[in-house]
């Protein structure tokens, strides 16, 4: 059997990044697939870049990665476009939006929010009823195993059995109709949906960051033993604090809330 490792939102976050695949390694796992939103927020995102291409044998595109780097926005100058530079940039935006495979007779199927784009919002355990997702939000878990053309799949494409997706930063394990859904949480900006105090101690069980293990028979179409775990593993939460003090990237109160307590925010792109 193998293990697959599947991270998501690094967010620029190389320490809590650099963490994770230690604690990858020390498992023996060699597979590592990345569900987008590699960049933006925190501040080290060319070596965020640089170290998932060394690591990662997949690496999809997010919503924060096609925002900063389509070649439309070239000329507002965003913090981390600028910092990638454009090579970088050139490379996020081509990636994939989904990718497949088998796993002990299951076809597993990642994208970075839902089949239909880079911004969807499915999460099984809060509405986001009252907030300004709302018109992001995807209620039925059935929808997120369509075939669409945003994927490039049509009616005749084979239906996924698992899907893993990023974006919400909150980690899960979810069955639903025999199928079942999972997101890996975040590596670099981890959210706990109702956290609001930021002095709260018990925060620090929240902000450590999140991936998921699966188990199985890769690339294998027989059904067997497959397997879920997740993973939270604590990083230098302060070092990263400082980075982010020590820079000058905007909208730096939002995301020291984001770091220091897990608290959910409302980001602006920089």
């Amino acid at each position: 059997m193998e293990k697959i490792a599947i991270i998501s939102d690094v967010h620029g976050n190389i320490t809590a990044l650099n963490s994770v695949l230690e604690d990858i390694q020390k498992r023996n796992i060699r597979r590592i697939f990345c569900l987008g939103d590699s960049i933006v927020k925190c501040v080290h995102p060319d070596l965020v870049v640089d170290k998932l291409r060394e690591v990662c044998e997949v690496i999809l595109l997010g919503n924060c990665d096609y925002n900063i780097c389509r070649p439309q926005v070239k000329d507002k100058h965003f913090w981390s476009r600028e910092k990638i530079g454009e090579n970088r940039a050139n490379f996020l935006i081509n990636l994939p939006v989904c990718f497949e495979f088998y796993m002990s007779g299951h076809l597993i199927r990642l994208f970075h929010a839902s089949p239909f784009g880079l911004s969807d919002i499915y999460n099984p355990m809060f509405s986001n009823e009252g907030t300004i997702f709302v018109g992001n939000e995807i209620k039925n878990p059935e929808d997120l195993f369509k075939n669409t053309e945003f994927l490039g799949k049509t009616p005749n494409d084979p239906i996924p059995d698992i899907i893993g997706f990023g974006h919400i930063h909150t980690p899960c394990i979810v069955r639903f109709k025999n199928k079942t859904i999972f997101n890996p949480g975040s590596v670099g900006i981890p959210v706990e949906m109702m956290n609001s105090d930021i002095n709260d101690e018990s925060n620090k069980f929240s902000t450590l960051a999140s991936y998921i293990i699966i188990e199985g028979n890769y690339d294998d179409k027989n059904i067997g033993s497959i397997s879920f775990n997740l993973v939270r593993v604590p990083y230098d939460v302060e070092k990263e604090l400082l980075d982010l003090e020590a820079s000058n990237i905007p909208n730096k109160d939002v995301i020291y809330r984001s770091l220091k307590g897990a608290l959910p925010t409302t980001y602006k792109f920089s």
